[in-house]
Formats: structure tokens, C-alpha cells, sequence
């Protein structure tokens, strides 16, 4: 598929499709090249790209996801590599963690304005029906 495409079913931009490119989010895995040198792209492409939205969504940069994503090899991936990429994967669950909690509280909160709201309103027709009786 061709980008329009891509940046129609991923909700992105060509630009920052584009962009993600450059930086190495998308790689030759994800980026093939034809006969005229466009870009064609594939659904794995968008799947990727749909990881990188919600990744991004839960605080990830650019450079966590560019490491993230880098494919390593047994001869490439050191031991201290290996040690960061599972610290940033800690730090990532806890943070997500900790996003839950606060959502679960904004969640209650609103569920209780809203049961507020709903017993005013029913006062308020209670009052008016009892009104119109006088």
C-alpha cells in the first residue's frame, strides 16, 4: 500500500509517517522500495505503526521506542544493553501502573458527579410535577 493509504488506516500523517522513517522507527522490515523507488508498505506496517501510537500514548520518546525496536542479534546485544532495555521496560509498567490508579480515580469521580447530576435532575422533575398539581 501506498502511503496515503498507510496515514488513512494508522490515522497519521504522511509527514510524520514520513518522519518516524527517518528517525528508524520504520525500518526495511516495515519500508520496502519498488521498481520506482516509492514507498510500499504492508499491514504489518500498520500494525507496528498502531504499537507506536500507544506507546507514545503512555509516555514513550522517540529514542525508547527507536531502542525499543532496534533488532538485535546474540553478537550485538550486550549484557548492559540487555539490563537497560528491561530497567526502561520496568520504569514503563510502573508508570503505566500509576496511570491506571489516576484513571480509576477520574473514573470514580465523574461516576459520582454524574449520579449527583441525575438525583438533581430527578428532584427537580419531582418538584415541578408537584407544582403543577397546586
Amino acid at each position: 500500500m501506498k502511503i496515503h493509504e498507510l496515514a488513512i488506516k494508522t490515522g497519521l500523517t504522511a509527514p510524520t509517517i514520513r518522519f518516524y522513517e527517518k528517525v528508524g522507527l520504520l525500518d526495511s522490515r516495515y519500508v520496502l522500495r519498488g521498481k520506482n523507488n516509492y514507498r510500499d508498505y504492508s499491514e504489518e506496517t500498520v500494525e507496528h505503526l498502531k504499537i507506536i501510537k500507544r506507546l507514545q500514548s503512555v509516555g514513550f520518546s522517540l529514542d525508547e521506542m527507536t531502542e525499543l525496536f532496534q533488532e538485535y542479534t546474540v553478537d550485538k546485544l550486550t549484557i548492559s544493553k540487555g539490563m537497560e532495555l528491561i530497567d526502561l521496560f520496568r520504569e514503563k509498567i510502573r508508570e503505566i501502573e500509576q496511570k491506571q490508579i489516576e484513571f480509576e480515580q477520574i473514573h470514580r469521580t465523574l461516576n459520582d458527579m454524574l449520579e449527583a447530576k441525575i438525583s438533581l435532575m430527578n428532584n427537580l422533575r419531582t418538584e415541578t410535577m408537584f407544582d403543577d398539581k397546586i
